[in-house]
């Protein structure tokens, strides 16, 4: 399995630590790697996103032989074999200890600022790192951790060595590790993009996050057949309690209803009190035929039958949201008369391919596009001009195709829930 990036890794790992939402984990990245990873499964859960500062204590004269770890808060974790073998003093353990505390405050200022560190008594922890090769510092944060009250710690990271992953599973309750190649020599081996992380960037994803409004209740989705013409197309419904409108996704080609990217939009609009319709537009076997992918008269016929579906199960208003060519089918969709959709929005999308279409949709639509995907940029310049109805533009500055950049498909979702919260 091969990562974009730390962001693409989080996204991917926020849906293998799905089934721990309804234990309101906390979750805690370890700097400087582990917190852009971290940042999108905390945001997925609706939990809190904290660091966990360790500093492993090395024996004098031997660093890489680790004696213990400490953690804020006067946590200490000591291996009493380690310490009789290699016959360190207490005046050594005292020494190693006191410079070590030093740079975990230090630290620990540099990251959080101000801030308190979030409470773990009692709390379900999920642990992340971008990956792990010895694991030695996974161990000692995980120990930290259940030293400093958790009362279950749960280590999840998106590649790991095999021996790694084995030996881990005693230092906690759960690991979660999507990918542990039997060939793995190092992390960054699985990363198109493994560029070091800055300690700004960590202090900026972690401001973001102790910024962001408190979290509604997270919405579990139900599994659901969505009955399309006859046709049955698996289905995650999410109807939060009192939502107000349901928004139904359209995935681009080459995806599904389990778009990463999509299902974090989708989380995002969950907890503002929006329900979200996710589905396969296709069947594995019309998958198999490109052509299926840019058939969009088709794939905008499906969406008009989930719709419809739909509307015999919960009375109230519908948006879309589309991305690539799942946009043009939302926008063809929606220029059907009697369509009866409150609101379109666009996400990285190909409205070209609606073009005859464009001029009979009625819904305010938004058109999101990243500063780098020109061409897609220019495609939806042109179509905006075809568009009769209220509708918008907004480039998200630096952002490419996927919006994988930190911090862009978190400015699509808030776009995307504001049009919402005001059109439907």
């Amino acid at each position: 399995m091969l990562f974009t990036d730390r962001a693409d890794a989080g996204e991917r790992l926020a849906e293998a630590v799905r089934h721990l939402e309804g234990d309101r984990p906390v979750v805690l990245g370890l700097p400087r790697g582990g917190v852009p990873v971290a940042f999108p499964v905390a945001r997925a859960l609706g939990a809190p996103l904290d660091v966990i500062v360790v500093r492993k204590l090395g024996v004098p004269h031997h660093r890489e032989l680790g004696f213990g770890a400490i953690g804020e808060g006067g946590v200490r974790v000591i291996s009493e074999d380690i310490v009789r073998i290699s016959g360190v003093t207490q005046q050594d353990l005292a020494a190693v200890e006191h410079a070590e505390e030093a740079e975990l405050a230090r630290r620990a200022r540099r990251f959080r600022g101000n801030r308190p560190r979030v409470p773990l008594d009692g709390r379900t922890v999920i642990v992340v790192d971008d990956g792990i090769a010895t694991g030695a510092t996974a161990a000692a944060a995980c120990r930290v951790v259940r030293a400093q009250g958790a009362a279950r710690v749960v280590l999840a990271v998106p590649v790991a060595a095999p021996d790694a992953v084995a030996r881990l599973r005693g230092e906690t309750d759960e690991v979660v590790c999507l990918s542990a190649p039997r060939a793995f020599r190092a992390v960054g081996e699985w990363y198109r993009d493994f560029s070091q992380t800055a300690d700004e960037e960590v202090v900026s994803l972690l401001a973001r996050a102790a910024a962001a409004p408190a979290p509604g209740r997270a919405t579990r989705p139900a599994a659901v057949e969505v009955d399309a013409g006859g046709l049955a197309l698996a289905g995650d419904l999410a109807l939060p309690e009192g939502a107000a409108a349901v928004v139904v996704f359209a995935h681009g080609s080459g995806s599904s209803r389990r778009s990463p990217r999509n299902r974090s939009v989708a989380a995002d609009l969950n907890r503002a009190g929006l329900g979200t319709l996710l589905f396969d537009l296709l069947t594995p076997a019309e998958e198999a035929d490109r052509a299926n992918v840019f058939d969009i008269g088709t794939l905008a016929e499906r969406l008009a039958d989930a719709t419809g579906w739909l509307r015999r199960r919960a009375s109230l208003p519908i948006g879309y949201f589309g991305a690539s060519t799942g946009a043009a089918a939302a926008l063809w969709a929606a220029s059907a008369a009697g369509a009866d959709i409150g609101a379109v929005v666009s996400r990285g999308g190909r409205p070209d391919l609606a073009g005859p279409r464009l001029a009979a949709v009625r819904a305010p639509t938004l058109l999101v596009v990243g500063g780098r995907d020109t061409t897609v940029l220019d495609l939806n310049r042109a179509a905006q001009r075809e568009l009769r109805c209220e509708n918008r533009l907004e480039v998200v500055p630096g952002a490419t195709h996927l919006f994988e950049e930190p911090g862009a498909l978190e400015q699509v979702a808030a776009l995307a829930r504001a049009w919402f919260a005001r059109h439907l």
